[in-house]
């Protein structure tokens, strides 16, 4: 099973229960703001202590409240990204793409740099500082650098939100090779639901 999640969250003293399993490639986040997608995000990163439950993603316990099982982020093998892509604005291209290369132990990569870039069609940008890159190529090296960490999974965060309509059907067609070449399970967040209908196996729509 691809994520088991069953977890309650505290946010800006607001509890936040959410219970879902899915075997799916693609699993989607649906719902309105506020509802908690990102904070479920990050828990699974290891970047929020949820207050009970647990978190299994492909077999591995990533966290277990009663077990007291709770991996550090580097230890959870997880490629997150950000709605805000978050590239180092002080590094070029492949210095950010080997962030994420150097972050992973040398006996779990799996994907080189060139790899990466050929996979991403991003070798013409490797010298290109971010502030340069339109919003649709800086999402590719955003998603390389994840691809680049070894993950066993993808959390992805509105990857498309700030892109316009062109270039969202071109990092859609990213995503589907991801899904489909390389079979990462992919937890994805987004407020559009005909994106969800597209990529999504498997839609959780949270309500408040």
């Amino acid at each position: 099973m691809s994520f088991n999640v069953d977890v309650s969250l505290e946010r800006a003293s607001r509890r936040i229960d959410i219970c879902f399993s899915s075997e799916a490639g693609l699993t989607g986040l649906f719902g309105p703001s506020g509802v908690g997608k990102t904070s479920l995000l990050d828990a699974i990163a290891g970047l929020l202590r949820p207050v009970r439950g647990h978190i299994n993603v492909s077999d591995k316990m990533l966290f277990d409240a009663e077990k007291n099982i709770d991996l550090p982020p580097e230890a959870r093998s997880c490629g997150y990204v950000f709605q805000d892509i978050r590239l180092f604005p002080h590094r070029n291209v492949r210095d950010n793409l080997l962030f994420g290369y150097h972050l992973a132990p040398v006996k779990k990569r799996w994907m080189r740099l060139e790899e990466a870039t050929d996979f991403l069609d991003i070798a013409h940008l490797l010298d290109r500082q971010p502030r340069t890159l339109s919003g649709g190529e800086a999402q590719r090296v955003a998603i390389g650098r994840a691809l680049l960490s070894a993950p066993r999974f993808l959390l992805m965060d509105e990857p498309l939100s700030s892109l316009d309509s062109n270039r969202r059907q071109e990092i859609m067609a990213v995503i589907e090779r991801i899904r489909d070449e390389l079979h990462l399970p992919i937890l994805y967040v987004s407020h559009d639901r005909s994106e969800m209908d597209r990529l999504a196996g498997r839609i959780i729509e949270l309500e408040h």
